[in-house]
Parts: structure tokens; C-alpha cells; sequence
């Protein structure tokens, strides 16, 4: 069995990573799509990915790092 910090930091994890799968889930249907109709779509869904992707990540390695600060 986990300790309780072990399995705050495994749902922390978890959660983080449904939310970036559901924000990334567009993405194989748009590299699909015709080329001329795909590229700007892509490029925004990626830009969007990336602006969201990098607080959940730094909020990630802080709250692995220092749980204290999520009281």
C-alpha cells in the first residue's frame, strides 16, 4: 500500500496528466485532416498545448518537490 504523501503526489500526477491528454486529444484528428485545412489548426492547438502543458509541469515538479505548498 502507498503512504498517504505517495499517493497525494500519484493523484496530483494522475490529474495532471488526464488534463493534458484531454487538451492533446484533437491532435491525431488534425494531423489527419487535408493539409491545407490542418496547418493552421495545428498550429494553434499547439501553441495552446504548449502554453497550458508548461504551468502544469512547472505546478508538477513544485508540488512533487514541496507538497506543503498545496495546504
Amino acid at each position: 500500500m502507498l503512504n498517504p504523501r505517495t499517493r497525494k503526489k500519484v493523484e496530483i500526477i494522475a490529474l495532471l496528466s488526464v488534463i493534458w491528454f484531454v487538451i492533446t486529444l484533437p491532435l491525431p484528428w488534425i494531423l489527419m485532416a487535408p493539409p491545407e485545412t490542418s496547418q493552421t489548426q495545428l498550429i494553434i492547438i499547439l501553441e495552446i498545448t504548449a502554453m497550458i502543458s508548461v504551468p502544469f509541469v512547472i505546478l508538477a515538479v513544485v508540488w512533487t518537490l514541496k507538497p506543503e505548498l498545496t495546504t
